[in-house]
């Protein structure tokens, strides 16, 4: 039987970001600084030499404590940060639920922000008018289309994003943390929705912080530790792994 195909490849990633040593409280002392090149930047790495391959189908979750570089780590795979060293192959559509209202307009209202949003991840007008109910349905906020986002809740916004992200199968889907912020008959849903997307063909990578959560639904799992791959594996050891270290 053959391999299932590669769909992210991540080879000896490194992510650089550069911090500021001093305060600057607006822009024009920014420049002035810069100019006289009184602005000295120190050096953080927030992922360090990451390297591992999710196959088609896969469902892998990524755990460790906040400030770890798992947010970091999905947003490089989406495109929205390039690594300082290192590549990242993504082979097909992405689907990504990494902040809370991005992709949405939040001046504008659910209903734009819908074509909005469907535009964003390369959907026409029409094929967006043919799914809009559907989108309503499952988001379950047919008594708000008409109120601009920014009156949304949080659980709101969440549930539109998700409901037009995966109205479609995405070949690879990356949810970050966005569920958290749901009702659990909602996170029950998304649950289902995503265990139907895996048993289509589905790629996923799931961040949380519900340790349950990941081993329910991921077959493997990363655990990265002030920027390191600390420990790749089958999802249950290693999720077993970090909660027995959590304890010490």
């Amino acid at each position: 039987m053959d391999e299932k195909r590669v769909m992210i490849d991540v080879d000896h990633v490194t992510i650089r970001f550069n911090l500021a040593n001093q305060k600057v409280d607006n822009l024009k002392e920014y420049f002035i600084k810069l100019i006289k090149r009184e602005l000295m930047f120190q050096e953080f790495l927030a992922v360090k030499d990451v390297s591992f391959q999710v196959r088609q189908g896969e469902a892998w979750g990524l755990i460790g404590t906040n400030g770890s570089g798992k947010s970091t780590m999905l947003k490089a795979i989406s495109g929205i940060l390039k690594p300082y060293k290192g590549t990242i192959s993504v082979n097909g559509s992405v689907a990504p639920l990494i902040e809370l209202g991005a992709g949405f307009d939040q001046e504008m209202t659910a209903r734009e922000n819908i074509f909005l949003n469907g535009c964003v991840l390369g959907h026409s007008e029409q094929f967006m008018r043919e799914h809009f109910d559907e989108i309503v349905d499952f988001a379950e906020i047919r008594d708000f289309l008409d109120s601009p986002i920014k009156n949304y809740s949080s659980g709101m916004k969440a549930r539109l994003g998700f409901s037009v992200a995966t109205m479609v199968k995405p070949d690879i889907l990356i949810v970050d943390e966005i569920l958290s912020v749901g009702d659990y008959k909602f996170k029950q849903k998304c649950m289902k929705r995503m265990k139907e997307l895996l048993s289509g063909g589905t790629t996923l990578l799931f961040v949380s912080h519900n340790i349950d959560e990941v081993k329910r639904l991921c077959d493997h799992a990363i655990w990265i530790h002030k920027g390191e791959a600390k420990m790749i594996g089958e999802a249950k050891t290693v999720c077993d792994t970090y909660m027995e270290e959590m304890k010490k």
